[in-house]
């Protein structure tokens, strides 16, 4: 196979990889708004729902939509499509618990808005994107100037001896026989 057929080949599995993405994310948003309409029908009808929500689960669900919402108005959307939390002593309590260990895990990001008003948004996963031959030359390239930016000591210059006050040379001298 010539290169530009393979070149071809994966111009087509690259495009068709962050399509499928696109969809899965398209998908996964009309999952949780039908999961919330599903909850708040059940309630409105006064069914029970016959597979019981876990509370981690209902706070994906809720967070999913996208929009940033504080620990309260997470609480009072799972209550609103039906959630049931009396089994918790605490009820905001077990979603701030709920929130930080998912935000931990990845899943969610916490955007802080003054004191006592953060909020938790759904962490989209990233699109991939394939790298061309120009953008790895140039993160490459950038290799040097991260080593540089992490250099803590200058270089030493052997011609700068006659420069150094007498005491900087002995204190330098003894550092390299130790």
């Amino acid at each position: 196979m010539p290169n530009a057929d393979y070149r071809g080949a994966l111009a087509a599995a690259i495009k068709e990889y962050e399509d499928l993405g696109r969809r899965r994310r398209e998908m996964d948003d009309r999952l949780a708004q039908l999961g919330q309409t599903i909850g708040t029908l059940t309630r409105l009808l006064g069914l029970t729902p016959t597979v019981p929500l876990g509370l981690t689960d209902a706070c994906r669900m809720v967070l999913r939509n996208g929009q940033p919402m504080t620990p309260v108005e997470v609480r009072d959307r799972l209550l609103a499509i039906g959630i049931d939390v009396s089994k918790y002593a605490n009820d905001l309590a077990a979603v701030h618990t709920i929130l930080k260990r998912l935000n931990a895990s990845g899943e969610l990001r916490f955007i802080p808005s003054g004191p006592g008003k953060h909020q938790y948004a759904w962490n989209r996963p990233t699109t991939p994107v394939a790298l061309g031959r120009d953008i790895v030359s140039v993160m490459h390239d950038a290799t040097h100037e991260r080593e540089a930016m992490r250099a803590t000591a200058v270089p030493e210059d052997p011609g700068d001896e006659e420069e150094l006050p007498r005491r900087a040379r002995r204190t330098r001298r003894a550092r390299k026989t130790r």
